[in-house]
């Protein structure tokens, strides 16, 4: 069983995705933190992520590997644990140019289909539902407002010590979504087939009822 989870940056749907995997005891796949590693693997390198060229230079020697350690899925880059670093807000804006790179998602969408085939997997991105697993058996769009996942990303951020200026968040949320939807290769984008769940004014259980009772009916 394979359940698709589209949405753009900051809409919750990672935190639905971790949990829905609980609930049906299946695996989660964090799609997303496979380009945030790449990207990190670029500004190790001092390539820019915008340079198509220098990043498939690099992008053979890429050791990138997933490892679930009490239920938690765990990112290693070159055998190192990365799973904190790749979610320091530099990394997002990194993250969001490096994919743009056709090289670098046909890199990834190989190994998260591969991953795929072999499992009962919750899988949440930005092309799951249109390109990496157009024939999952469950698929959902889940969005919100620019504000409000702004807001989401500055508390989770606020949490961990890191001040940034809501602003500067807004700013970069209204931007990954235009770079995301607007891509050559495979942007954002909600298939007919997605259920559309808005969740500004939704709790996590809210949206996690929904999606149960979708598949439920199915």
């Amino acid at each position: 069983m394979n359940i698709a989870i589209d949405g753009p940056s900051g809409a919750g749907k990672s935190t639905i995705a971790k949990e829905l995997a609980k609930r049906l005891n299946i695996t989660y796949l964090d799609t997303g933190a496979m380009y945030r590693t790449v990207a990190l693997k670029s500004i190790y390198l001092g390539v820019d992520v915008a340079d198509e060229e220098g990043v498939k230079a690099f992008l053979p020697s890429v050791d990138l590997d997933i490892r679930y350690i009490d239920g938690t899925q765990h990112v290693y880059l070159d055998g190192k644990d990365v799973s904190q670093e790749i979610r320091e807000h530099r990394i997002s804006k990194a993250a969001s140019d490096i994919s743009r790179i056709p090289a670098v998602r046909l890199k990834l969408v190989e190994m998260q289909r591969s991953l795929a085939a072999k499992y009962d997997c919750v899988l949440d991105g930005r092309d799951i539902t249109s390109y990496v697993l157009p024939n999952a058996e469950y698929k959902f769009f889940i969005t919100a407002s620019p504000e409000v996942r702004a807001k989401r990303r500055y508390d989770e951020l606020a949490a961990k010590g890191e001040i940034v200026d809501f602003s500067v968040l807004l700013n970069d949320i209204k931007q990954r979504d235009y770079n995301d939807s607007h891509r050559d290769f495979a942007p954002l984008t909600r298939t007919e087939d997605s259920v559309y769940i808005d969740t500004s004014d939704l709790s996590i259980a809210e949206v996690l009822d929904r999606v149960m009772q979708v598949i439920k009916e199915k």
